[in-house]
């Protein structure tokens, strides 16, 4: 990956500037792949203890320095408050004209988008050319692949991007400070809270700043209770998370003034992972298994034609994806006398990226008749009423999945070149059997 990005990045070192306990290098990146056209900015903060032969832990800020990060990092770093730390300060792309003049600023795209697209820039395209770069006493940038020793920071929208790269890649980031974020009717993130009660709890710490008067713009909604609602839909979701409510506004003025109290929280067991917890979410509650491993390789695959139509065992209820006109839906049909009727686009699933038909990839249904679809954003677990109750993040890396499959206490995927299995507190339909109703709750 490294030696392609050298063909489509262009790195330009044009300053290092040296202060009492750290240095910082500064940096261009042109010619993403990802965000096309555009210019990204950053500095990289290398602490005095850092010396080039092991990787160091990793705080992203965005939006560039924010809230006197690199003087408190020196100040934690050196009480061993923190472990010895490689900063990343970036800013969002702009692209120009050739006469200078901006002719889009990518900032509300990068950051306020919803789907995985910037934790993708920062895992292929940023982070590598950092790690390609030495300081100017030729020591190598060597960065920490741990999640617990990675942290990302953001304020306003850059609170909204801090959250998602952690969200979709927890590989990627295991902690999160985000800061009067924009999770409102921009670009999907007031869907935020709604998936966060429904997934699966990640191995995440998350910290939350946000003030009663922070409404930035009302057309997009209300800043303080957006935040609030992500709060407590973490809480309910079992996260290891910490707030921070006063009477601010839209602005970094609070987030400065707790920036190191927080990094304390951030950082206080380091290098214990983030703890799994346990939500209040009674769908996972019931299907979670005490056993569970986690998904673990079951095979070198083979399934290479996808299965889009699924029959419930007692031969009357049908499950479609329909190829056409797409959308977030899978269909339910009714067979009587050989045909299909009553169709409906019944199941409703969640998109993360509503500029695009989700990718429905396979589905199926398990004893209790609810419909479980493989999807691009997770399986989807939908109730006998269409409704998602519980999302259940897929294998990372995995292919395409062809098929679904439930048995006794398991959940196996198979794709065209791998089977993974996991263990579930769930059963497949049994022949001839119908599953007892759940109402219309």
């Amino acid at each position: 990956m490294i030696k392609r990005l050298s063909l489509i990045l262009i790195l330009t070192l044009w300053a290092i500037t040296a202060t009492a306990g750290h240095v910082l290098l500064d940096g261009t990146l042109e010619k993403s792949e990802i965000y096309p056209g555009t210019v990204h900015t950053f500095q990289v903060y290398v602490p005095d203890q850092y010396d080039g032969k092991r990787p160091a832990a990793l705080y992203v800020g965005l939006d560039g320095v924010l809230c006197n990060a690199p003087q408190v990092m020196d100040s934690l770093i050196a009480a061993k408050k923190m472990p010895c730390t490689i900063g990343v300060f970036l800013q969002p792309g702009i692209i120009k004209a050739k006469d200078g003049t901006v002719l889009r600023y990518n900032r509300c795209y990068e950051f306020d988008n919803t789907t995985d697209v910037f934790a993708r820039f920062l895992e292929t395209e940023l982070l590598p050319v950092v790690e390609q770069l030495k300081t100017a006493k030729g020591k190598p940038i060597r960065l920490s692949q741990q999640p617990q020793d990675r942290m990302i920071f953001g304020l306003s929208s850059g609170g909204i991007a801090a959250f998602n790269a952690a969200w979709h890649r927890p590989d990627l980031f295991g902690k999160v400070f985000t800061g009067v974020g924009t999770f409102v009717a921009m670009r999907g993130g007031n869907d935020l809270q709604a998936l966060v009660r429904k997934t699966e709890p990640l191995p995440l710490r998350i910290f939350i700043q946000d003030g009663s008067n922070d409404a930035w713009n009302p057309l997009f909604g209300h800043w303080y209770e957006g935040n609030q609602m992500l709060a407590s839909a973490l809480q309910f979701a079992g996260y290891d998370v910490q707030m921070d409510w006063s009477d601010g506004g839209h602005n970094v003025k609070r987030s400065t003034e707790i920036f190191a109290q927080v990094m304390e929280w951030m950082w206080r067991d380091w290098p214990a992972k983030p703890a799994l917890g346990t939500s209040q979410n009674d769908f996972l509650q019931r299907i979670l298994s005490n056993e569970d491993k986690g998904w673990e390789k079951a095979g070198d695959g083979g399934a290479s034609k996808p299965v889009t139509r699924i029959i419930y065992p007692d031969l009357t209820t049908v499950a479609v994806i329909q190829p056409t006109p797409g959308g977030n839906a899978v269909w339910q049909y009714f067979l009587q006398d050989s045909k299909l009727v009553h169709g409906e686009p019944f199941y409703w699933l969640h998109n993360d990226d509503n500029s695009r038909p989700l990718d429905i990839q396979t589905i199926t249904f398990d004893g209790d008749g609810n419909l479980w679809a493989v999807t691009s954003m997770g399986i989807q677990i939908c109730d006998q009423n269409g409704r998602v109750r519980a999302i259940i993040r897929l294998p990372e890396g995995i292919d395409t999945v062809n098929e679904i499959e439930i048995t006794q206490g398991w959940v196996w995927l198979y794709t065209a070149t791998s089977d993974w299995r996991r263990r579930f507190n769930v059963t497949g339909p049994i022949l001839g059997t119908h599953p007892t109703s759940q109402g219309q709750g």
